[in-house]
């Protein structure tokens, strides 16, 4: 799941990647990229509503949970922008990709509650990605 992830960061670069993770009984089983909408895709991310509707339901009907969030940083850190703080909806687990420095951090927003995932599905928290 990581490798799929961090493909997408890369392929979306310059611009913020964002998707969601799915799974079962808190193991990531599956990552979906989305479209990113923003008005300014270079700074911030945007999921676009209606794939990200077709995501959930495709997740439901796999008998998946929605795990986690997912977005970019092209120019680091993987640290809560404000933005993020200020837009943070879902009471589920932000995961921040710094794509300068390859890392993965998870935070519980808006609070900005660092948290760590369990290894099985994705690293935990401060892991990096191999280099490329």
């Amino acid at each position: 799941m990581e490798a799929a992830l961090w493909q997408h960061v890369n392929q979306a670069l310059p611009q913020e990647a964002v998707g969601v993770l799915g799974g079962r009984a808190g193991v990531i089983q599956a990552v979906y990229p989305l479209p990113n909408r923003a008005q300014d895709p270079l700074r911030t991310y945007l999921a676009d509503p209606g794939a990200l509707v077709r995501v959930l339901k495709a997740m439901q009907a796999d008998g998946q949970d929605w795990l986690a969030i997912y977005h970019s940083h092209p120019q680091g850190p993987a640290w809560p922008s404000r933005t993020d703080l200020e837009r943070a909806t879902y009471r589920l687990p932000y995961l921040i990709a710094d794509a300068r420095r390859g890392e993965l951090r998870a935070f519980l927003l808006p609070g900005g509650q660092e948290v760590e995932l369990q290894r099985s599905g994705l690293p935990g928290q401060h892991a990096q990605h191999p280099a490329s």
